[in-house]
């Protein structure tokens, strides 16, 4: 039973309290790499029904509906922002078949499914059925992140989540109008007028707010510090004048109107977005505490055995079946298809609507209208939950992932970046080298490495590189410029602490020094590229150490005099090496280093000398058990222990030690000493 209170909060400490424990459950959900909406979800529940801390009906009254209608309708147009046409690539034919076969498809099975297993009237069954053809776009992004997958299904499941929210509100208010008609005898042909007035006056609104702000910010109308307030007032203005022809209609003006946002080009795209981004995490935050927090825990009472049949029925039966027949007989690969029919949670949007089409059926006399807000609530739950542990297991099964492998981008072609790319694939870290000068990349190419050619920040990057794959980058092209472009622009999106740069030479002076603001974390304390191949050609070589019970760090760096250290991978987690004295290891920590030459041939003499007794220790070993076994007693014979518990199980030589390598290392740096740091990207 909830405890109450009379007295309740004031507005500012329930929006105070809100801000905090949503964004405090997402935090909370990073950390400890669970779903953020289970943890909100939750959170919610514990203040309102569980403990009656905050109840939004009592503390913030009769708001609670429109703002949550407001930061819905903001929530979609960010996600209308993500609607690049350009990205989809060959994932368009898939998505269309979602949208215009599964759409009508799931209204259809969901509807029947309502009705014959949830044991629904035809009404709600119709109603409800539409609204279940949202999937839920802000339960289906952070999912995606998580997995890591592949592009195609990554694009699938979100296009269909943003596009059919929109569609699945207005498909549930055409059948209320549909019910309307029946139970108040309207007539059918004003009915139908209304709706399709209602939804071409939408679509015209939201094309024609997107190409305002097209147009307004593309011939400087709007100075730069009034976009973003600009945009956001005109969102909610559009979804409010949409919202007045026909109700919920709005949510399909505001996802055409960052629809068309997204593919102008806009040269103020990407601060927009990331700001929409933002504003979107802290709003999805507070809804689904608000949600949360106003159910009623004797409206669940409601819900019998045949609701839970329902919900297994939606999962593994209404929308595998929908997936399945819409994608039938197209290029997609089976195994994308099954990932995308068994991945299919909802979210805010449903929870936010359902209430509001609940409300309707009853005041129509559908009694049974009020088990919708609890049936969605339960359905948003239990797809959430089990969404959120099992896409990425699925996906692993489906090989439709990248896997917990780290991945590192290495962003300029050398020698350098060519062996810390292969000493790094010792390790089995999935490495790729970019450079926009096809000749840098030579040696990449014959050792083997992965590389791409072009701009890694170009939009074609964004459709030839799967960069879901990787979690680090490191800027180390013959460019200080450029290495510090790449950092600077691709920081929000890895995160500035995933992302690493060589020194820009004359960093130490004043007059060329940085902000911190721009560029990324120093590679190892500060060595230029000029100077990393200066070592290089002078036989110094990469080398990867294993730490053990018996060899610690501390006996590494007593072996090591003098090395670099560059990266570290411990626990699956990739790092570079900023300052030596941060180096702390385990057992089982691998460490990638420069060694000088000295040092190598010493390894090297002491790794002969191992092999060698290892093979006299076999020798033995197999002389002792012929004796043994002319005896009648065959004994086993072991070596006294491994290389690698006693040892440090440096990697092999590699064939950076070369006289050619080390000649084209001392090119490479005069060039780069030449260029001033200033380099060539022209291919």
């Amino acid at each position: 039973m909830a405890v109450t209170s009379e007295a309740g909060l004031s507005p500012v400490e329930a929006f105070a309290l809100v801000g905090v424990v949503g964004v405090g459950a997402q935090w909370l959900a990073w950390r400890f790499r669970l779903p953020g909406i289970v943890m909100m979800l939750v959170a919610g529940l514990i203040l309102g029904p569980f403990t009656g801390i905050f109840v939004p009906s009592r503390d913030i009254g009769p708001l609670v509906g429109p703002m949550i209608s407001l930061a819905v309708a903001v929530i979609l147009f960010e996600g209308g922002l993500t609607l690049n046409f350009k990205q989809l690539s060959d994932a368009a034919p898939g998505v269309r078949r979602l949208v215009f076969v599964g759409a009508p498809l799931g209204w259809l099975l969901s509807s029947a499914a309502l009705a014959f297993i949830a044991g629904l009237s035809w009404q709600s069954s119709i109603v409800f059925g539409g609204v279940m053809v949202v999937t839920g776009p802000t339960v289906i992004a952070p999912l995606l992140r998580a997995a890591k997958l592949h592009n195609r299904p990554a694009q699938l499941l979100q296009w269909e989540a943003i596009v059919n929210d929109a569609l699945g509100a207005l498909i549930a208010v055409v059948a209320l109008f549909v019910v309307m008609v029946r139970q108040q005898e309207m007539d059918m042909s004003h009915a139908v007028m209304t709706v399709g007035v209602g939804i071409a006056f939408a679509t015209l609104v939201g094309f024609a707010g997107g190409l305002a702000v097209v147009k307004a910010f593309r011939e400087a109308l709007v100075p730069e510090y009034m976009k973003v307030p600009m945009l956001f007032v005109l969102v909610l203005a559009v979804f409010a004048v949409s919202d007045m022809v026909l109700h919920e209609s709005g949510l399909l003006a505001v996802t055409v109107m960052g629809l068309i946002i997204a593919n102008a080009d806009l040269p103020s795209y990407t601060e927009i977005y990331r700001f929409k981004e933002q504003a979107t995490t802290l709003l999805l935050s507070g809804v689904f505490i608000l949600l949360a927090s106003n159910v009623k825990l004797e409206t669940m009472e409601l819900l019998d055995f045949r609701s839970v049949l329902f919900i297994l029925a939606v999962v593994l039966l209404v929308r595998p079946a929908t997936v399945l027949l819409s994608l039938a007989f197209t290029s997609i690969p089976m195994n994308e298809r099954l990932l995308v029919a068994f991945t299919g949670p909802r979210g805010v949007v449903l929870l936010a609507i359902s209430g509001i089409f609940a409300e309707a059926l009853v005041s129509e006399g559908v009694a049974d209208g009020a088990v919708l807000q609890p049936l969605a609530f339960v359905l948003v739950l239990a797809t959430v939950v089990l969404h959120g542990f099992t896409l990425k297991p699925l996906a692993q099964r489906l090989g439709l992932t990248s896997g917990d492998a780290p991945g590192v981008i290495i962003v300029g072609g050398s020698t350098f970046t060519t062996g810390l790319a292969k000493a790094l694939d010792n390790l089995d870290v999935k490495v790729l080298i970019s450079d926009p000068n096809r000749g840098q990349l030579r040696s990449a190419r014959e050792a083997g490495v992965p590389t791409y050619y072009g701009d890694i920040l170009s939009e074609a990057a964004e459709h030839g590189v799967e960069f879901i794959a990787y979690s680090t980058i490191l800027a180390a092209s013959d460019n200080d410029a450029y290495n510090t472009l790449v950092a600077t622009d691709l920081a929000p999106e890895f995160g500035r602490d995933a992302i690493w740069q060589v020194l820009r030479s004359k960093e130490d002076r004043a007059r060329h020094a940085l902000p911190s603001q721009l560029g990324g974390q120093p590679l190892n304390d500060g060595k230029t590229l000029a100077q990393y191949l200066d070592l290089l050609a002078d036989g110094w070589v990469f080398r990867t150490t294993r730490l053990t019970e018996e060899y610690t760090i501390d006996d590494w760096r007593a072996a090591r005099e003098g090395v670099i250290p560059l990266a570290t991978l411990r626990d699956g987690q990739l790092r570079f090496v900023t300052r030596e004295t941060e180096l702390s290891g385990k057992a089982g920590m691998r460490i990638v280093s420069l060694i000088p030459p000295e040092i190598a041939e010493k390894i090297r003499r002491e790794a002969e000398e191992s092999a060698r007794q290892r093979e006299q220790a076999k020798t033995e070993a197999k002389a002792a058990e012929e004796e043994a076994a002319q005896e009648g007693a065959v004994e086993a014979a072991e070596p006294d222990g491994s290389e690698d518990d006693a040892a440090s199980n440096d990697a092999a030589p590699q064939s950076d030690e070369s006289p050619r390598q080390r000649e084209k290392a001392r090119a490479e740096a005069e060039a780069v000493r030449k260029g001033d740091g200033e380099g060539s990207r022209d291919a």
